[in-house]
């Protein structure tokens, strides 16, 4: 890992000092030692780009707005990111002729707590977009792990047992919208919670269908969009799994649907907005489980 950063920094100044690029977007150093920031870096402060084992920040939804930056961004991209981005250049989000994608190498990354969670289920260590690689075999094994099998166990649990599970955890939602802020499928201009006429916006939940609505209804609007990049639950406060909603509704659409994964392919349409005459009728969908 530590060649791959070597060479990753070094690219990033060699490509701002030729001024084919005009900035880079990448990490540096928080206030912690185990803490890394996205952040935007120019000549003047190019030295405090940095690479490493907790660069876990997914940087794709930094390029909705980065990308209408004039000139070129350079944008660090590690394999499991690349989805991400893929997913918002197919929704025309990101504008592609202004970002120059360094696919960087990645072996996990960690955290305060030790190896994230979304690296205990690495989707893979292919880029699904980059205009150049840095990356060396240290970084190509794929850790084999089974990211449905906390879904499988929630789906046996009795509908009271999931109902007091789901419940508990989104009770300690305080509503800080952290996982609604990083999230790179949340990109609309204006988020329906932030109407003044919802009577819900940008307000701590005053009871239970409160608490439940704001992260049922987030999961609906991600489904089929989300690449399972695990930042809601990465950055919530709070410790709610929310990336087990997401799964949950990923791991049906594969059932239904088959296999899909999001930002494989900048080109194809969901399973939930390609309608096909094999699609699963409304019966089969309620009378799966028995």
């Amino acid at each position: 890992m530590q060649a791959v950063a070597e060479k990753v920094i070094a690219r990033a100044k060699e490509l701002l000092a030729s001024g084919e690029v005009q900035r880079v977007l990448g990490w540096e150093k928080g206030e912690f030692d185990y803490e890394r920031t996205p952040a935007l870096f120019e000549q003047g402060n190019i030295d405090k780009l940095v690479y490493d084992k907790f660069c876990a920040a997914n940087l794709s939804k930094k390029l909705v707005e980065v990308s209408k930056l004039e000139g070129k961004t350079l944008a660090l991209i590690k394999p499991c990111d690349s989805l991400s981005l893929n997913q918002l250049l197919c929704e025309h989000r990101v504008k592609r002729e202004n970002i120059y994608v360094l696919g960087v190498g990645c072996k996990g990354m960690e955290g305060k707590d030790g190896l994230c969670m979304k690296c205990e289920f690495c989707k893979g260590k292919n880029f699904a977009i980059s205009d150049e690689v840095i990356d060396d075999e240290s970084c190509r094994e794929v850790p084999q792990s089974d990211r449905f099998a906390a879904v499988r166990e929630l789906e046996e649990k009795t509908p009271e047992e999931r109902y007091a599970f789901w419940r508990s955890e989104l009770s300690k939602c305080i509503r800080c919208n952290a996982c609604r802020n990083v999230c790179p499928a949340c990109t609309c201009i204006k988020c329906v919670f932030d109407n003044p006429d919802s009577g819900v916006a940008a307000k701590a939940n005053v009871d239970t269908f409160e608490e439940n609505q704001f992260h049922i209804i987030r999961a609906f609007h991600v489904a089929g969009r989300c690449t399972d990049c695990g930042e809601c639950s990465r950055v919530c406060p709070q410790g709610i799994p929310l990336h087990l909603l997401n799964r949950k509704f990923i791991k049906d659409m594969d059932t239904l649907y088959g296999d899909y994964q999001a930002g494989e392919d900048a080109e194809a349409r969901h399973p939930l907005i390609n309608f096909t005459k094999a699609d699963a009728e409304p019966s089969v969908v309620l009378n799966r489980g028995e």
